[in-house]
């Protein structure tokens, strides 16, 4: 084994704090494992917008006690040097269910009082909402959770909340990554929890925490239509995560009384035993929610994901089975029913570009914004946040992976009170004789069936630079259709080639990224995502199909589906080989 390579792991191990980690490299020392062991310190694992998230195990590139605490020691210098008053204000750290997470939490904790900053750490498990909620309840400096959220059993992560309560956004995230590698250079400064406790920096957040949140949620304005939520009847699954308990407390103070937990997800398991993956997005993943659901007949099968940032459904059909709705599908309807419910000085709503362009639609007729940022509730929210006016404040935001934010009081998302909230929905609807389904038909006759798909395409290593290619190769036409304008994200600029714009262009205030969107003039999109490293490209696609009087929902989408997958094949086809 290489001799520099066996030193930076055998000082590594004398600082690690875990004697199961030192063991994991002794053994891979023993092995003469230079393989493995390279892998292992190849680098850092990467902090970005999202923090990190990585598989537990020993290493610089693995999730373990000493990564946490490095990086809670660069998170602090950096704090410290950005926020004058973050000593007083302190930093609100929880976590989540999975086996390691309570120790990560306890370590940071302990890294950051050493450094002379307050910490308010959550005596229990709690949802990720909780925290960026304690954000703002607190007024903090500053946030971290310990959670993988919806991540397979062997990851975890840290994230990280600034002091407006929404994740980090650049130049932070890089300000952050160079004082973690400064810090992993350096001892570690550790304060004794029970000492910290002593002195006053370290403060539990016990039960009036947890209520304190259940209580905006039970105020919160946007969630005061009671329409006979008795009426009401819904399974719901925690799925092996931290939501049941506040789950089921905020159903009933909005007055559902009909609601059925999966008992055998109920509480947390960092193995998740009965979930292949623990994500609703997953194929089978919602099958024990939907079995519990069909045993009381019930509307809705609702789930949240391990940390409840995220909310699922499947909806009862007239036949009795359960049907999953999309992430748009989801954030359509609530986006529709909040505005219709709104005050005419809060209506500013916000998606993502990949995401469904419904919404922006819906928001118009409903005489409201509706504004679109880059992949990531990080962009939704710090956007949200900046653009809102006091005659025209944040209503709602959602991406289409599950993610949905109801309101100002969680600048994230927040998977409980968007349960609340499409129960409201489900209620108000059923107070009138009608479904989701007769909601949703409305809006797609209204707008036309919007479809959403997503591709991600591996190309032979001799494919040209997509990204390059296109740009200057720019398509025409796709599928058959005239490509009416061309967004290059990269760049900042919309180029227009149909009707009173042709020729002209215009500016676009959204982060440099490496994405080309293409709108049709048939109303389809196509966006495209190259990876400058490797042949590889994701695909985000949609189609629009106006209904007929004669249509139904389903015959519109059985057309829609059938376009999709001609769009699909014609512009892959048109791809370079």
């Amino acid at each position: 084994m290489d001799t520099q390579l066996a030193l930076r792991v055998k000082h590594w191990m004398a600082a690690d704090p875990d004697s199961a980690m030192r063991q994991e490299l002794q053994a891979l020392l023993d092995s003469d494992d230079s393989t493995e062991l390279e892998a292992r310190f190849s680098g850092r694992l990467a902090f970005g917008t999202a923090g990190l998230r990585g598989v537990v195990g020993a290493g610089p590139t693995r999730m373990n006690r000493l990564v946490i605490q490095q990086t809670s020691a660069g998170l602090a210098s950096y704090l410290k040097a950005q926020i004058s008053d973050v000593v007083s204000r302190g930093v609100v750290i929880g976590y989540d269910g999975r086996h390691d997470s309570k120790q990560f939490a306890y370590d940071a904790a302990s890294v950051l009082t050493a450094m002379g900053i307050k910490v308010y750490l959550t005596g229990n498990v709690a949802a990720t909402p909780l925290v960026a909620f304690g954000m703002l309840h607190l007024g903090c400096a500053a946030g971290v959770v310990v959670t993988a959220s919806h991540n397979p059993p062997q990851y975890n992560g840290y994230k990280v909340y600034w002091d407006n309560g929404a994740q980090i956004i650049p130049p932070h995230d890089s300000g952050i990554a160079a004082c973690i590698d400064k810090a992993a250079t350096e001892a570690i400064p550790l304060l004794e929890i029970q000492q910290a406790k002593a002195s006053g920096l370290l403060v539990m957040l016990e039960d009036d925490f947890y209520d304190a949140y259940r209580q905006g949620v039970k105020q919160a304005a946007v969630l005061q239509n009671y329409t006979q939520p008795e009426s009401v009847s819904l399974a719901y699954t925690a799925m092996h995560g931290v939501g049941n308990e506040m789950a089921l407390n905020v159903l009933k103070d909005a007055g559902f009384t009909q609601v059925y937990s999966v008992a055998e997800q109920a509480l947390p398991d960092g193995d998740f035993p009965t979930v292949n993956f623990p994500n609703p997005e997953e194929e089978g993943a919602m099958d024990m929610v939907i079995a519990e659901a069909k045993k009381y007949n019930a509307m809705l099968a609702c789930a949240n994901d391990p940390d409840a940032d995220r909310f699922a459904v499947a909806v009862r059909t007239a036949s009795g089975d359960y049907q999953m709705l999309t992430g748009d599908q989801v954030g359509v309807l609530l986006g529709h029913y909040l505005l219709t419910h709104a005050s005419d000085t809060q209506r500013l709503t916000c998606t993502t570009i990949v995401s469904s362009s419904l919404l922006s639609r819906v928001a118009q007729s409903l005489n409201a914004t509706c504004l679109t940022t880059l992949t990531g509730f990080k962009w939704l929210t710090n956007v949200g946040m900046s653009e809102e006016t006091d005659e025209n404040g944040f209503l709602f935001a959602y991406e289409e992976a599950l993610g949905y934010t109801v309101g100002s009081m969680v600048w994230d998302k927040d998977g409980l009170s968007a349960l609340v909230a499409f129960a409201q929905l489900t209620a108000e609807l059923a107070s009138q004789g009608q479904t989701i389904w007769d909601r949703l038909e409305a809006i797609y006759r209204q707008h036309g069936f919007h479809l959403n798909a997503q591709v991600s395409i591996a190309l032979k290593p001799t494919t040209p630079n997509i990204g390059a290619y296109l740009r200057e190769h720019p398509p025409v036409e796709i599928a058959g259709h005239k490509v009416v304008s061309t967004d290059d994200i990269s760049i900042g600029k919309r180029y227009f080639f149909d009707g009173s714009k042709d020729g002209s262009e215009e500016n676009i205030a959204l982060p440099a990224s490496d994405v080309l969107i293409y709108r049709l003039e048939n109303g389809a999109r196509v966006i495209v995502r190259p990876s400058g490293t490797e042949p590889k490209i994701k695909c985000y696609y949609e189609v629009v199909e106006a209904m007929s009087d004669e249509d139904t929902l389903a015959s519109a989408q059985q057309r829609a589906e059938a376009e999709m997958v001609r769009f699909i094949e014609a512009h892959q086809a048109a791809l370079p080989k």
